[in-house]
């Protein structure tokens, strides 16, 4: 190949490379923003569900966070918890081995319950709860051990 050729294919390429690039920006500048950490202690709203996150108690290798949920009657409405932490994913809660205090059916009368996380090798002490519910979701950071 000349010269001439090779220096048309690479300033089109780079042209290519700057419209793509222009392109990208157009996109991200348009999405939403992500979830705001919500307050522990505070009532949110999360679809129809009332949530207060009291806050969360490391202990070997479990994380129990107190939640307070109501304002809807649904046989599953805690079902919308996960546990964010870097470099694992999201964690499930598990069920406490009394029904007793877990979390699980809610009503539309508030009623404090617990979560409970199996925690057990994970290195980071960041950790997000998360809730979902329909298209809503919220989150609180929740402090590390």
């Amino acid at each position: 190949m000349r010269t001439r050729t090779l220096l048309l294919l690479a300033v089109g390429t780079g042209l290519l490379i700057l419209v793509a690039g222009g392109i990208q920006l157009i996109r991200v500048s348009n999405q939403e923003e992500s979830v705001p950490n919500s307050e522990l202690g505070a009532v949110i709203e999360v679809a129809d569900m009332d949530i207060i996150v009291d806050g969360s108690d490391e202990a070997g290798d479990e994380l129990r966070v107190a939640v307070t949920l109501g304002g809807v009657e649904d046989s599953d409405g805690a079902s919308g918890f996960r546990l964010v932490v870097p470099g694992t994913g999201a964690l499930d809660p598990r069920q406490p081995s009394s029904a007793e205090g877990s979390c699980g059916a809610t009503t539309v009368e508030r009623r404090r319950c617990e979560l409970i996380f199996d925690v057990e090798g994970v290195a980071s002490d960041v950790r997000t709860l998360r809730y979902e519910r329909g298209e809503a979701s919220a989150r609180w950071l929740l402090a590390g051990n």
